[in-house]
């Protein structure tokens, strides 16, 4: 499995992953409430399957 998140890419999807984690605990959103774990996951794995599937790659080549 090769690194495709990277940068200011994976910083956003683990501050929105927690953001939305925290509303859901806190009960300020509903059905939407567990989506915040996606993010958090690909920011912390710095994997994300859907860039994979369309060829997008925002680590820095080494």
């Amino acid at each position: 499995m090769n690194s495709n998140v990277g940068g200011i890419d994976k910083i956003l999807r683990i501050l929105v992953g927690i953001v939305l984690i925290v509303l859901a605990l806190t009960g300020t959103i509903g059905l939407w409430r567990w989506i915040g774990v996606l993010p958090l996951a690909t920011g912390l794995f710095n994997f994300c399957p859907a860039y994979k599937l369309l060829g997008v790659n925002t680590c820095k080549v080494k």
